[in-house]
């Protein structure tokens, strides 16, 4: 495909060593030539591929010198677009890098839309469009887990394993086209129903274990939402702040300090946690304390995992008991906060509350019980399931959805196969399946989609 040449800044904006302004196609060497000058005369477009080179960025007309650079020089196929690239390397200050892009486009190139280096990548048959997701997904990566599930997605692991299953429809696709065209011969239909029932029942299969693994793929691309609940003072902003370990939330001891969320991501045991303080719920006759306690009960219904915080000082509270029944159908763990103190709780009430729910006692302000707590945690999500490293984690919410219609549309054909449906009306599901999985990967995939996509990707990427 002929495109025109696109530049970007490649790196964060702000102040740093480096900074690095991004070329993409057919005339970016040209352009970087026009704009640099060697110490030794050399020309870029007379250079090999994959070299560096130091020089200066120069204004065109006046020769005026605009930056000290190195020059990274790749020539198409082997680049990341497939493309000719070249990589300006400036100094990292935001009006250095934003004057080495101002001089690139006055010389011909065009700013690249959000994400348009690596939709050319798809585009150009460099990667599919589940490796282009995948792209975005190591960027936001937040543990060592989510990054090594988004390397394998990039590597083409997932990729991999939707051809097979897509190659297996084809086949069996094929097996039913001879059936329709030589309906004559009868032992065409008796060989054509065995082969088909056992390529669907084997794509069926494999599409199962692909979804058993979304709940923690999901969790590892998005992170877990996880709110810190319960009474006033009974040591919320405590807990956020020992796991976190920062002071981001202002500790006290008057009840209602926190009156609106607090959110911040922590890495617990490789599992990617979205934490949310929250106002102690509670009757309020405070205007602004009761607007944080009205947020509060709103972010619980979205929480996928619920820490909640109770005073081993006091006893269970009438609002305790009412915090475990909004909470019972939810997962959670009970935290028995304040143990330094002396203890009034009955611990046996709370396991009778608690309904088999993890329990976990802590004395925030001495430091003990935070590794038990982070150990519950990753033990709720991840204990008991296969962690191989060459299993493909599906983590992509679009990914999933298409996999459950695959998953719908595949049975519809087991069924009618069993059912003694004639081969021309099983092909319909079976096409459709072979459809959706092309989905994931970009083969079958519409334009207006693609375009949505990468527009979520950031700038220079």
């Amino acid at each position: 495909m002929d495109f025109d040449t696109i530049a970007a800044i490649s790196t964060p904006m702000g102040e740093g060593a480096i900074a690095i302004v991004r070329l993409s196609g057919d005339d970016a060497v040209k352009i970087a030539n026009n704009i640099f000058k060697s110490p030794n005369g050399k020309q870029l477009i007379d250079e090999k591929t994959h070299t560096i080179h130091y020089g200066h960025l120069i204004e065109p007309k006046t020769e005026e010198v605009v930056e000290e650079v190195m020059l990274s020089l790749m020539r198409a196929p082997k680049t990341f677009t497939r493309e000719d690239v070249v990589e300006i390397n400036c100094h990292g200050g935001i009006v250095s890098v934003n004057r080495v892009l101002q001089l690139v486009l006055q010389n011909g190139a065009r700013l690249a839309d959000p994400g348009e280096f690596t939709k050319r990548a798809f585009l150009n048959g460099r990667i599919d469009l589940s490796q282009a997701e995948a792209v975005m997904d190591l960027i936001r990566a937040k543990t060592d887990r989510a990054m090594n599930v988004a390397l394998g997605q990039m590597e083409g692991k997932l990729s991999r394993l939707i051809g097979q299953l897509r190659n297996a429809l084809i086949e069996t696709l094929a097996h039913v086209e001879v059936n329709i065209d030589y309906p004559e011969y009868d032992d065409v239909e008796e060989m054509t129903i065995p082969v088909l029932l056992e390529k669907c029942s084997f794509v069926r299969d494999e599409i199962v274990k692909l979804l058993q693994t979304s709940s923690q793929g999901k969790i590892l691309r998005e992170g877990l939402s996880t709110v810190i609940l319960g009474r006033p003072n009974v040591g919320k902003s405590s807990l956020l702040n020992s796991l976190v370990h920062e002071n981001k939330a202002i500790v006290t001891d008057v009840a209602g300090t926190t009156r609106d969320i607090i959110e911040e991501y922590v890495n617990v045991r490789g599992v990617p946690l979205r934490l949310v303080d929250t106002a102690g719920i509670r009757e309020t006759e405070d205007i602004v304390e009761r607007i944080g306690v009205e947020r509060s009960r709103q972010v619980l219904k979205e929480a996928d995992l619920i820490l909640l915080v109770l005073n081993s000082a006091e006893e269970i509270s009438e609002e305790d008991e009412r915090l475990f029944e909004t909470i019972q159908n939810m997962d959670f763990i009970v935290v028995v906060n304040k143990t330094d103190l002396p203890q009034k709780i009955d611990l046996d009430k709370v396991k009778e509350l608690s309904n088999g729910r993890p329990i976990v006692t802590t004395s925030i302000l001495q430091e003990q019980g935070i590794i038990e707590l982070e150990e519950s945690i990753a033990k709720i999500f991840f204990e008991g399931q296969i962690e191989a490293n060459d299993l493909t984690y599906v983590s992509n919410a679009r990914h999933i959805a298409l996999l459950h219609q695959a998953k719908a549309t595949i049975e519809d054909a087991i069924e009618a196969a069993e059912a003694g449906v004639p081969v021309d009306m099983i092909q319909i599901d079976v096409t459709k399946t072979w459809e959706l999985l092309g989905e994931i990967v970009g083969d079958t995939v519409q334009e207006s989609l693609i375009n949505q996509l990468f527009s979520q990707f950031c700038l220079g990427k």
